[in-house]
């Protein structure tokens, strides 16, 4: 057997009794194909052109027009040693590197660190490049989600989810929610295609693991034909992530007393719909009603590692909530796009002077 035919053999991809036999098309009946999972490539560099089309003809208007603004930043003059240093060995020297820069370069340690801190200014995002990313993803989300809700208004199974597998996996794939899946795949895609150039976040990391993670999950119950159910796990997921763009929007904007309902209204949805609707429903009849096989255990393990992700970002949710909405607390957002470097603008004093 070859390598191709045991990676796609029956017994790991489908339960006891089944084969691909079982999914043959025909001209009435169509079911996922592996191959189609090839789409997401140009769907990827589709979103990413549009993307890039919907932020500059009306993210970045509707920005300006409501009021965001970009700072003036300080200009850097030209030090090929210090340049150098930032680009090779960090953006934040020890008073030791300072005190060797500063005779490297002839100047006194003071002008320094102003160089640097006004250099690390400059990499800083602007708002409006904040603003725009945000309603990108915003558009998206809300779209996906309400769309999402009305694919699945009418399926008996969206209700009753003891009907989720029935006669799996002879299951018949609808064109309607084929190209839904494919799509949210080519999204997850374009995300991480262009992480390196977007805004970076605190939870950078968790981020990319999340991503990866929902990628794997697409596309193993594509080919396992998990429709139903991987409908059901993208709609509980979109459920909160428009409402969390929204009030960062509203955040960019400075409209503060709407930004904080409206995120407290995404941290009421987030820990329902994750903490609640997912791991007692979505995964309980998963676990339950599937029986086991090695797609539907690999499943079940990049399950837990989303649910894994849900805690650790409820926590930062509700650690939030606590410290800056209702203390009042002049704190960032455990979950804010902001780069790294921020936190040290962020507690030098000298620079919050100028």
């Amino acid at each position: 057997m070859g390598v191709s035919e045991g990676f796609w053999h029956h017994e790991f991809w489908l339960p006891p009794g089944a084969t691909w036999e079982d999914l043959k098309e025909s001209a009435d009946i169509h079911y996922p194909q592996p191959q189609d999972l090839l789409l997401c490539i140009p769907g990827a560099l589709l979103l990413i052109f549009v993307r890039c089309l919907f932020e500059r003809t009306v993210a970045l208007p509707l920005g300006r027009g409501l009021g965001v603004r970009d700072k003036r930043r300080p200009k850097v003059q030209t030090n090929a040693t210090l340049e150098g240093f930032y680009v090779l060995l960090g953006r934040t020297p020890k008073e030791e590197d300072l005190i060797s820069l500063a005779k490297q370069s002839d100047l006194p340690i003071k002008e320094v660190q102003t160089w640097f801190r006004h250099r690390r200014a400059q990499d800083q995002p602007r708002l409006s490049k904040k603003f725009c990313e945000a309603s990108w993803r915003f558009t998206f989300y809300f779209t996906s989600f309400f769309s999402g809700l009305a694919l699945l208004y009418n399926k008996p199974w969206f209700w009753d989810h003891t009907t989720c597998w029935l006669k799996f996996p002879q299951q018949p794939l609808p064109p309607a929610l084929g190209w839904f899946y494919l799509l949210e795949l080519s999204f997850y895609c374009s995300l991480v295609a262009t992480l390196p150039f977007d805004v970076k976040r605190k939870d950078f990391k968790e981020q990319i693991i999340h991503h990866i993670t929902t990628i794997t999950l697409i596309s193993v119950s594509y080919c396992a034909n998990m429709i139903r159910f991987g409908m059901i796990v993208m709609l509980v997921h979109d459920a909160s992530d428009y409402i969390l763009e929204l009030a960062k929007m509203l955040h960019y904007l400075k409209w503060q007393r709407v930004c904080e309902v409206v995120f407290m209204a995404f941290a009421v949805v987030f820990i329902i719909s994750r903490l609640v609707v997912f791991p007692l429903i979505v995964y309980y009849y998963f676990v339950t009603k599937l029986p086991l096989f090695p797609v539907s255990c690999l499943i079940n393990a990049f399950l837990v590692v989303l649910q894994l992700l849900h805690i650790f970002w409820s926590y930062l949710i509700i650690q939030m909530i606590f410290t800056v909405i209702l203390r009042g607390e002049k704190r960032q957002d455990a979950r804010s796009d902001t780069e790294e470097s921020d936190r040290s603008e962020a507690e030098d004093p000298a620079k919050n002077q100028e």
